[in-house]
């Protein structure tokens, strides 16, 4: 049970808010790089934390974010010029460069020196890992740019996406944390049913370490002839790290991955889920054809999202769940591993009310990454900088996801697969 009082805290995201401050503290990312295919391209509208902006690759390559709207008059710049290293305003040809400077103002005399004393909202950006990311707190307090082991991956051996969810972001980070939902929530093969009453098998054993940058956590499920050993990373504010079902790539004949998210706020009552996958091996590529494959069966695939990145299977068709399937095979009887997670985190209402929850001894996680942001947002509040804001303390972890023998520990067992490689 979490009080109101810190539930109102913690799911806030606007400019002023506790979280929402806090959340600027760190690199976070704004859209995909491929949603600014080259320079002088298209703008993109962007909303982040409450605020309203748009993206522009400019000429020189370069990602600007800026106000969505001109200083001038608040004209919108979405519909503006991008050219010659800047984005002009349609209205009256203010232009702007991506740091926000005010490069020319043609509807000012010559010699007028207004343009120097006019700027537009700018935030700073890097792109790493396929994302586009921006830092939108103090200056003085950025910290270096994202160093997590996915964004080093080369462009050939890495695939990022992101999906829209229609709630606010913790209860979709949330539902990420719980790794005890997903032999039941997931299950697509549920057969007489037996496999719910096999405690061991379904519902893991949990163990968590706090770090640097929040926390390990492993779940460990005991089955017949060998231990089944998830090891996941929860990175501040919003990062999971994990292992990839193991059994169900090789089933497919997919070569090793580890993949993860990151839940980014558009809202109070929306979020970005950012996704990333990369190749287990350094010496290995992810074939093109096995990532559209993952998305696919996640409910992601190129076939099952609208051209903005929403979910075709949502709920105004209420996920287009299947009775009959739910009855002969799939638990849910929704296609898509995180199309059954939208459908419950979305359908607990824009923010859940966490003082009527009653959590047990597998939501663990989950209680402790509460903990570290409400920590972290009072560290902001008295001008400490929040855990993990320095993405370098959490550069060389690794998720993992093995069988192993009965009798071994599983931290001896894999201390060098929890190791990056890049």
């Amino acid at each position: 049970m979490l009080k109101t009082q810190d539930n109102e805290r913690l799911t806030r995201v606007g400019p002023g808010t506790p979280m929402g401050d806090t959340f600027r503290r760190y690199w976070i990312p704004a859209l995909l790089s491929e949603e600014l295919p080259g320079p002088d391209c298209a703008p993109v509208r962007v909303r982040l934390l409450c605020e309203d902006l748009v993206a522009f690759r400019d000429t020189d390559g370069g990602v600007g974010l800026v106000d969505a709207f001109c200083p001038h008059r608040r004209a919108p710049m979405f519909f503006g010029r991008n050219e010659e290293c800047g984005i002009r305003c349609v209205y009256h040809g203010w232009k702007f460069s991506r740091d926000g400077t005010c490069v020319d103002m043609p509807s000012e005399p010559p010699d007028s020196l207004f343009k120097t004393k006019v700027t537009i909202k700018a935030y700073p950006t890097w792109e790493g890992g396929g994302f586009v990311w921006t830092y939108m707190g103090p200056r003085d307090a950025m910290p270096a740019p994202p160093d997590y082991e996915f964004v080093r991956a080369p462009e050939s051996h890495r695939h990022p996406s992101k999906t829209l969810e229609e709630c606010n972001w913790l209860q979709a980070l949330d539902g990420g944390v719980d790794s005890s939902h997903a032999t039941i929530l997931h299950n697509m093969d549920i057969g007489d049913g037996s496999w719910l009453r096999d405690f061991e098998a379904t519902v893991p054993q949990l163990d968590l370490e706090r770090t640097k940058y929040g926390f390990m956590y492993s779940g460990v499920r005991t089955l017949p002839d060998h231990r089944w050993v998830r090891v996941y990373h929860f990175v501040m504010p919003c990062i999971q790290m994990r292992g990839t079902v193991q059994g169900l790539d090789l089933q497919e004949g997919y070569n090793p991955r580890l993949d993860g998210h990151l839940w980014i706020p558009i809202d109070d009552h929306s979020t970005w889920v950012f996704n990333f996958m990369y190749s287990y091996d350094p010496k290995t590529p992810l074939p093109h054809e096995q990532a559209i494959g993952v998305e696919v069966r996640a409910g992601r695939g190129p076939d099952d999202l609208t051209p903005d990145y929403r979910s075709k299977r949502n709920s105004a068709n209420d996920y287009m769940i299947d009775r009959a399937l739910q009855k002969s095979k799939s638990f849910t009887g929704i296609k898509g591993v995180n199309t059954q997670d939208f459908a419950l985190q979305e359908g607990m209402g824009p923010i859940v009310d966490r003082s009527k929850e009653h959590l047990g001894t597998t939501d663990r996680a989950v209680i402790v990454m509460r903990q570290l942001l409400l920590e972290a947002t009072r560290d902001v509040e008295r001008g400490a900088t929040p855990l993990g804001a320095d993405s370098a303390v959490a550069r060389d972890v690794r998720p993992v996801d093995h069988r192993i023998p009965l009798d071994l520990d599983w931290r001896t067992a894999l201390q060098d697969e929890l190791v990056a490689r890049y």
